[in-house]
């Protein structure tokens, strides 16, 4: 199968560099990748996130399905609105995904990511199924991400009256539901800011209007430094199939109670804990010049690691990134670059956070 364009897509133009992005032809960037990521620390940025997968769960068992299949608890979910992230775990306590779960008036929506949606669908399919339950792939829908300290304001104000006031009331982990529009405020830039989910259809006027508004379109490429400077994770690089939420700063997102909750992967993570984790995720920071890039062997006092994402930050204009090192490690540590060991920093993340640096110096 070739691969795609998202849904929407009315805006690629001459400067748009475009790769395959799980089976999508999606942009890089629109020009510029580094004014791209600034504008949504300083300004307002809108993402194509057409790609990732939208899956509907329906039916009497929805409820029991979904608290089988995370290893966070759907019963924490308040209502209709409310949202969720969670890992979905496979039998050794692996990382099959992670996602967002909202409650809805008629049951559940979950966003998984793109490059796993279809493995996604099945595996919530064969695994989920204790009951009357239905997993609905809304591959009719589209998604835009606006992301910013001006994408609250600027969305609102695309809004009718009545809908901007509830968009505005919304706080994080949170969604509203209108005709044609699903509106949620989780975000993956480290900046507040809104999802938009509408029918593809609606997608390109909704695009247009938002670039006319004064939103700057970016691409895949300020997305991951966005994401890295902020401190969260990606699938298949921070974590997969192979790690599990306690080695992958992650831990926070398993709900233990009630002890009768038998989720997939839970026997398998409560012996982890019992023996203790081994290695863990962190933030490192390169002291001197260069890129840090994934796999580079990272070495400390208690034993090596890697990194596991790594970028230059044009925030804090330094080489940042993830890597997962054995647990005792802290502070010092040396990134082997090109056959040279170069001093570095372990930190705890965000390295930036609403705009404000949140690490000290590196040297």
């Amino acid at each position: 199968m070739g691969s795609k364009t998202p849904l929407y897509q009315t805006h690629v133009d001459a400067g748009a560099r475009m790769v395959d992005f799980g089976g999508w032809d999606m942009p890089v960037h629109y020009g510029s990748q580094l004014e791209e990521h600034h504008a949504v620390r300083r300004e307002s940025g809108v993402f194509d996130v057409s790609h990732m997968g939208v899956v509907d769960v329906r039916g009497p068992a929805a409820t029991a399905a979904l608290q089988r299949l995370m290893c966070n608890d759907v019963a924490r979910l308040g209502g209709p609105g409310d949202a969720l992230y969670t890992c979905m775990l496979n039998e050794r306590g692996g990382v099959v995904d992670d996602l967002i779960v909202y409650a809805t008036e008629d049951g559940y929506r979950v966003v998984v990511n793109a490059a796993t949606r279809r493995q996604d669908l099945d595996w919530m399919r064969q695994q989920g199924a204790v009951g009357e339950v239905e997993f609905i792939e809304r591959d009719d829908l589209a998604m835009l991400a606006v992301q910013g300290p001006r994408a609250p304001a600027q969305v609102q104000a695309l809004l009718d009256e009545g809908l901007a006031g509830r968009a505005e009331a919304l706080r994080a982990f949170q969604a509203l539901e209108a005709p044609q529009l699903f509106v949620s405020r989780t975000g993956y830039t480290g900046e507040d800011g809104y999802e938009l989910i509408m029918p593809a259809a609606k997608a390109g006027d909704w695009w247009q209007r938002l670039v006319s508004a004064g939103v700057r379109p970016c691409g895949l490429g300020a997305r991951d430094t966005l994401r890295l400077e902020a401190g969260l994770n990606l699938y298949g690089t921070d974590m997969t199939a192979e790690t599990t939420p306690l080695e992958s700063a992650l831990g926070w997102t398993v709900a233990w109670e009630p002890e009768t909750r038998d989720f997939i992967g839970r026997q398998a993570l409560a012996t982890q804990r019992e023996q203790g984790v081994t290695h863990k995720l962190t933030g490192v920071v390169l002291a001197g010049r260069g890129v840090l890039r994934n796999h580079l062997r990272v070495k400390t006092p208690a034993g090596e690691g890697e990194i596991t994402s790594g970028s230059w930050s044009p925030t804090l204009e330094r080489a940042i990134g993830l890597a997962r090192v054995p647990v005792g490690a802290a502070d010092a540590c040396e990134i082997e670059m090109r056959g040279k060991w170069m001093p570095g920093r372990l930190v705890r993340p965000p390295f930036v956070r609403h705009g404000r640096v949140r690490i000290g110096n590196a040297d």
